[in-house]
Parts: structure tokens; C-alpha cells; sequence
């Protein structure tokens, strides 16, 4: 397998206190990779060690199968956006980006406007970037971690306090990067419904610790389609499915019963509800989500059980 990022243990501590710990990370090339975790998790500090902004405790990281010493010479590959965009407020979006582009020798005007138009920053002409909605801002920042042609880019919370439309603007975005460019790209972001229509892989972070990483195809196995079914008598209509010999029905906490799909099994279920006088008030299928996986993984300590959290939220502050 080709991966772009492989980590070995990859600790960092802060005193006493352990910001990332033991984390092995494997990032395939091509891909988008969806880093998830609540507030405090340790994303930011993974990444930051992963773009060389901060140093390892212990462990070790390879880039394009390159480590130790080999991976000064990798990192002009990797382009960066971590926390808020390293602008000049005075400056034009152009300006800002020539101003990076001499400093890595690639002083352009087509080069540059075609990275103005990528990232939609084509009409701002020479409007200080300082007034800049957050949309806005965001976007140069990835333009400029586009500088350089880079093949792989880190981005920590691209889309935290864009509107609707900004987001599908840089999910879009990203998209065509991954498609058009080849662009291997690791994210995070607290919008877990944005992360699975975007990522092909991800890692879950708990309290500094890697406790999960998937595919999508994989969370689609774990997590699979079920049936809601809500009768005027959950209790009873619970005790009579389990009499069917269905004992992974589950009950949710607001008395919805979940029954794992299986089209017939369902339709069986409910005509054996009927026929027991049991009013059945909703029949419905569903599935999954990728936040409800996350919830379920964060909350019971451990791998997907194939019940939903529903009571939970992810905080939206950065680590």
C-alpha cells in the first residue's frame, strides 16, 4: 500500500500533560483523510507535527516513505493551514499570494490569478484581505497552501464559522483538488455531516488517542441500514420481537425500537405487531450517520455496537 503519512507512536507531551499519545496514522495517496475529534482531542497537535511546526515528544512520522533527517527535503510537497490564515491584512488577496510565491521562487501573474479563480477570490481586486469575510479568508488560505504545487495539503477546520454556502463552496473546492490535481488532503473539521460527504478515510481522537480509523466503505459495513419502529406500546412490542427470536432489536432512549434491515424480517415484524393489537405509529428506514458512528466510538469507549448516541454534540472550538 502507498501511503503519503505513516506515523509511529507519535507522542507529544506538555508537561505532565499528553496532547497526542502513541498515534499510528496511515494516509493513503489520493485521498481525502477526515480527522475527528471533540474539543481538547488533539487534532491540531497531530498536524502540527506532521507539517513541522511542532516537535515530536517521541515516536516518529515518515512523508512520501521519508523520515528522520530525509524529511526536510520532502516538505516542500506540503502545504499548510492551520488555524487562522497568515495574511496581511493591508495586502490583496494577489498580493498576498505573490508575496509567498517570491519567497519560493514562483513569481507568476498566471500562475497566481489561477489560484485566485480556484479558490472563487477572482473579483476582490485590490481589497485589503483584513476585510475579508471568514469565507474569504479561508479560502486565500488555502490558495496559499496551494503555492508550491504541493501534493499533499493539511487543512485544520477549513469550513469552522462559514455559512451554507461557504462550505459547499470549499467542499467543492477540495473535491476538485483530490479529482483534477491528485491533491492528497488531511482535514478536520467538527462538522461531521460535511466530513462524510467529503472524506474517504478517518481517524477518530479521543483524549489525545487514535481509537478508530476507517473507510467509508468500512463505516458502511459497521454501520449498515435498520428500521425504526414506534408503537403505542414499545415495551410490549420489544418483548414480542424478542420472542421472534430477534435479539438485536434495540431500544432507543426515547422508546423508538431499531431493528438492524432486513426487508423481510421488518415486514414480518410489524404484521406479527398487527396481529398482537399493537399499534404501530411509525415504520421508517434509516441509517447511520457519520456522527452517530463517532458518538457511539467517544462514548462507549470502544468499536461501533450498531446502537446511536443521539444525545450528544461536538464541540465547535478548536484544539
Amino acid at each position: 500500500m502507498d501511503y503519503i503519512i505513516e506515523t509511529h507512536h507519535l507522542t507529544k507531551k506538555y508537561g505532565h500533560k499528553i496532547a497526542a499519545n502513541d498515534v499510528n496514522i496511515r494516509i493513503r495517496a489520493g485521498e481525502i483523510y477526515g480527522l475527528i475529534g471533540r474539543n481538547g482531542a488533539g487534532k491540531t497537535t497531530i498536524m502540527r507535527m506532521l507539517s513541522g511546526l511542532s516537535n515530536a515528544s517521541s515516536g516518529s512520522y515518515a512523508l512520501f516513505g521519508k523520515e528522520g533527517k530525509e524529511l526536510r527535503g520532502e516538505m516542500h510537497k506540503v502545504g499548510v493551514l492551520i488555524e487562522a490564515p497568515g495574511i496581511y491584512p493591508k495586502m490583496s488577496a494577489y498580493d498576498n499570494l505573490r508575496a509567498k510565491a517570491i519567497a519560493m521562487g514562483r513569481d507568476d501573474k498566471k500562475y497566481l490569478n489561477g489560484l485566485l479563480e480556484l479558490v472563487g477570490l477572482t473579483d476582490t481586486g485590490k481589497k485589503g484581505a483584513g476585510s475579508f469575510s471568514l469565507g474569504m479568508r479561508q479560502r486565500l488560505g488555502i490558495a496559499l497552501s496551494l503555492i508550491g504545487d504541493p501534493q499533499l495539503i493539511i487543512l485544520d477546520e477549513p469550513i469552522n464559522g462559514l455559512d451554507p454556502q461557504g462550505i459547499v463552496d470549499v467542499r467543492e473546492m477540495l473535491s476538485k483538488l483530490r479529482s483534477e490535481r491528485g491533491i492528497t488532503i488531511m482535514i478536520s473539521s467538527h462538522i461531521l455531516d460535511e466530513l462524510g460527504k467529503l472524506a474517504d478515510s478517518y481517524g477518530i481522537i479521543d483524549d489525545g488517542t487514535l481509537i478508530d480509523e476507517f473507510t467509508t466503505e468500512e463505516l458502511q459495513r459497521r454501520s449498515g441500514s435498520f428500521t425504526l419502529i414506534r408503537t403505542d406500546d414499545n415495551q410490549k412490542a420489544l418483548a414480542l420481537i424478542r420472542q421472534m427470536g430477534f435479539n438485536d432489536i434495540i431500544q432507543d432512549e426515547d422508546g423508538t425500537l431499531r431493528l438492524p434491515e432486513l426487508l423481510d424480517r421488518s415486514r414480518n415484524v410489524v404484521k406479527r405487531l398487527v396481529e398482537n393489537d399493537i399499534f404501530v405509529k411509525e415504520v421508517r428506514m434509516d441509517s447511520f450517520s457519520l456522527e452517530d458512528y463517532y458518538l457511539s466510538v467517544t462514548k462507549k469507549g470502544g468499536k461501533h455496537d450498531g446502537k446511536s448516541d443521539q444525545d450528544g454534540s461536538i464541540q465547535t472550538a478548536k484544539d
